[in-house]
């Protein structure tokens, strides 16, 4: 069994962060509401470590979580993060009050103490000798006071409790973001408590955990057979490849053409994987039936669910023609759960439903198999290199399960989808094209996911010395390590002029192309 490392959630939005950070040091671990019970935490298997989230909440609020008296009885290392260090001091005695000055963005911390947390890690040196480290910051509440047995570990300008320590039971807080990638030094404080401090010696990696997903899979689907959704995506690629690994040909996938793939998508998806992989592929094309459902929507949340509604009704039809089909198979990662505010804490503020998360009726005659729900994106390539996958297959940028319907603005309609399919293959086209001299790699593999997005409105043009009346798309590439947080990329301006030139000139319909420069936060990397 492996070591673990239990982190309570009270409803941050980057929660997963912290266990993809854990993971990455190579522990494994499971997140779990905040207020679980003293029972739950006594009774966790290998427990090595704790880690408690931040919060949009105060500690002193009324509706406050409070830490479970277990977690500081455990007798194993607690870390306590943002709002996880507040509830940690206000729980062993010391005081947790508004703070006077919000601190929001990036901040520089002084460390203290050399704790066993913190010792020589730093960002550099002032010349006074102090360490110092550039984090990122988000609280409006601060620790007034330290607790019993606590040193100060670290400090701001306007925080002067920063971080704490209790090393005789390895109690530790900080109020910073260690999670995400604007501290530093994150992965380093999260190797020293995971490896050094929690003891973890890293028996979690993906080619180990093939050998326990394929157990796991057999397990629960015993003799039945399995229905699987293949979108030619990445997830649902990894997920196909993993169940058929387990359990061959008890596995049917069923690939729906919904009239919003990509260009030449179907054929490529048939080719790859019916005649390559041996699979049993079943290819349905849906597209007047989902073209027909979508016509007049224009509400995102009404055509994701719709979309979703319709796959999961071609999925029983298909499953019924199959002897023994109780399963429905689908390649649901951590990020999709996120954002559908369907995190096992329940406690995030929603952001926008998947089709595979939340798009399910209650009617679904068919169990669900979810074998990568607790991975991330990384891990998810990760494990398709270890079960053989084409590196370019997996390292393919992502593609929504709604496809074209959520890049297309307002109504979906087939002129839409056939102008937008042409656009974004010349953009993709350009991106792998285009190599950065720099670092020798093209600009598809520098950037994490791009695409185009297709705008209900027209704008003025002249081409040929007339005046045109067309339509307008918008480029979206975007560089993220985790994609919870994203920055858009700085694509050469050449690459974007030959970009804007190609579509303008062929694909007829489009006389205008715009760029999208916003990060995720406050922007999402789909624009729907």
């Amino acid at each position: 069994m492996h070591q673990r490392i239990l982190i309570l959630d009270y409803g941050s939005q980057v929660t997963q962060l912290i266990a993809r950070r854990v993971r990455e040091a190579g522990a494994y671990c499971e997140i779990h509401p905040g207020d679980v019970s003293d029972e739950f935490i006594r009774s966790q298997p290998n427990l090595h470590g704790i880690i408690l989230s931040g919060s949009h909440a105060s500690v002193y609020a009324q509706d406050a979580l409070a830490v479970p008296a277990a977690v500081f009885e455990a007798g194993v290392p607690v870390l306590g993060i943002c709002y996880g260090m507040q509830a940690m001091a206000l729980h062993l005695g010391g005081k947790t009050e508004q703070a006077q000055r919000r601190e929001f963005g990036h901040a520089q911390v002084r460390a203290h103490g050399h704790t066993a947390l913190l010792k020589d890690i730093q960002d550099f040196q002032t010349a006074e000798g102090h360490g110092m480290l550039n984090v990122w910051m988000s609280h409006g509440d601060q620790v007034t006071a330290l607790p019993e047995g606590f040193v100060l570990m670290a400090s701001t300008e306007s925080c002067p409790i920063a971080g704490m320590a209790d090393e005789n039971r390895r109690f530790y807080g900080v109020q910073f973001h260690p999670e995400v990638t604007h501290t530093q030094q994150g992965a380093a404080i999260f190797n020293r408590f995971v490896r050094d401090i929690c003891g973890c010696s890293g028996d979690w990696n993906m080619p180990d955990y093939v050998q326990e997903a394929i157990a796991a899979i057999r397990e629960q689907v015993g003799s039945d057979h399995v229905i699987l959704g293949l979108s030619g995506g990445v997830d649902s690629s990894v997920a196909a490849a993993l169940i058929h690994r387990a359990i061959g040909d008890q596995l049917t996938c069923v690939f729906v053409d919904h009239g919003l793939l990509r260009l030449n998508e179907g054929q490529q998806v048939m080719e790859t994987f019916a005649q390559h992989f041996g699979m049993n592929i079943i290819h349905v094309d849906a597209t007047d039936q989902f073209m027909s459902k979508l016509a007049g929507v224009t509400d995102p949340e009404a055509k994701r669910k719709i979309i979703g509604k319709e796959f999961v009704e071609i999925f029983q039809a298909e499953a019924a023609k199959q002897t023994n089909a109780k399963w429905l198979a689908q390649g649901t990662i951590y990020p999709d759960v996120i954002e559908s505010a369907a995190a096992k804490s329940g406690k995030a503020t929603g952001i926008k439903s998947h089709h595979n998360v939340g798009g399910l009726p209650d009617t679904l005659n068919l169990k669900l198999l979810e074998p990568l729900r607790e991975l991330f994106k990384d891990e998810v390539r990760k494990l398709g290199i270890a079960l053989g996958l084409p590196h370019d297959m997996v390292y393919r940028h992502p593609f929504p399960g709604p496809g074209l319907g959520v890049r297309i603005l307002g109504e979906v309609k087939k002129e839409y989808a056939d102008l937008l399919r042409r656009a974004d293959a010349i953009f993709i086209e350009e991106l792998r094209n285009t190599v950065d001299e720099a670092t020798g790699k093209n600009w598809y593999e520098l950037t994490s996911q791009a695409f185009t997005v297709f705008l209900p409105v027209k704008s003025v043009g002249v081409m040929g010395d007339a005046r045109t009346y067309e339509y307008v798309v918008a480029l979206r590439a975007v560089e993220t390590s985790d994609f919870m947080t994203a920055d858009w990329a700085e694509l050469p301006y050449a690459l974007l002029k030959r970009v804007s030139s190609r579509i303008i000139n062929e694909v007829r319909g489009i006389n205008r192309v715009t760029y999208d420069v916003s990060s995720k936060p406050p922007a999402t990397i789909e624009w729907e």
